[in-house]
């Protein structure tokens, strides 16, 4: 198997690489490596019953922090439930992990509501002893798109930060909101959830492809064969952002649509191994 890439090389380069799938799982500390156990607590951030998020602290010395913000396009009939075994494994790993939940389409959510929840979850850590000091945010398709803005969300007047995201990790994301407008991902996702076209302005608040360059270093997981988020809206996003200089890093794996929300699958083996380079 070819070596992995460095990012260095990456930026350096014309191309884009996909990298190699893991051929293994890394070896990861068990909760009984510690004499304490994890502890959970549920904060809130809001009077709307889909206003919480679950703050989960490893048992050790914590990593960082994971932020997991759960996919869905952004419809009410999918819920933080999903993100719950990627928490649990990431904090028996050592990070301090949040699984977020928020409103969506069908329950009070859409622009800007979802943005706002978003935002507000990852503020309510503010109020707790968490170091923030490395916190990456960590989504799947719908989510991919909410963890990808939520590291330029502070460049924008509605979302003042006290509590700045570090890295992005996107899962077959959805960053590029006006594509997928025009390829009617989702049956008209996009068009629910911000209610216009990409004419409106909104998109400029609401769009990741917009805010290239980050100024924070992300990493695009995807699989070539997803039929769900075309890895196109990895690769574009990719292309555009090292294009623009920023820290850019397309993870090529396998397992369609969910693998790599899959804590089984190979493709969460990759996923893990971009946080290990993290912290």
């Amino acid at each position: 198997m070819p070596p992995r890439p460095s990012r260095r090389a990456l930026l350096a380069g014309t191309a884009l690489v996909p990298l190699a799938v893991a051929c293994g799982r890394p070896d990861r500390p068990s909760p009984t490596d510690s004499q304490e156990q994890p502890m959970t607590e549920r904060l809130t951030y809001g009077d709307d019953p889909s206003q919480w998020a679950d703050l989960h602290r490893p048992g050790a010395d914590s990593r960082g922090v994971v932020v997991i913000i759960h996919g869905g396009f952004w419809k009410a009939e999918y819920d933080a439930s999903l993100g719950e075994p990627l928490a649990a494994d990431l904090t028996r790993q050592g990070w301090t992990t949040l699984n977020v939940e928020y409103r969506r389409v069908g329950n009070g959510g859409g622009f800007p509501e979802t943005f706002d929840d978003v935002h507000d979850a990852i503020e309510s850590l503010a109020g707790t002893d968490v170091d923030t000091s490395i916190l990456v945010t960590l989504g799947h398709s719908a989510g991919g798109h909410l963890a990808t803005w939520a590291a330029a969300r502070e460049r924008f007047e509605p979302w003042p930060t006290r509590v700045p995201v570090t890295h992005v990790v996107s899962q077959a994301g959805v960053v590029d909101l006006s594509a997928a407008y025009d390829q009617q991902l989702g049956g008209g996702a996009v068009e629910a959830l911000m209610g216009s076209a990409p004419d409106s302005p909104d998109y400029e608040l609401a769009d990741p492809m917009r805010h290239v360059p980050l100024d924070v270093p992300a990493w695009l997981v995807h699989a070539a064969d997803d039929p769900v988020v075309p890895i196109s809206q990895s690769e574009d996003y990719v292309a555009a952002a090292l294009r623009a200089g920023a820290e850019a890093e397309l993870v090529e794996v396998e397992g369609g649509h969910f693998g790599v929300i899959d804590v089984e699958a190979p493709a969460w083996a990759d996923i893990v191994a971009v946080l290990d380079e993290i912290a």
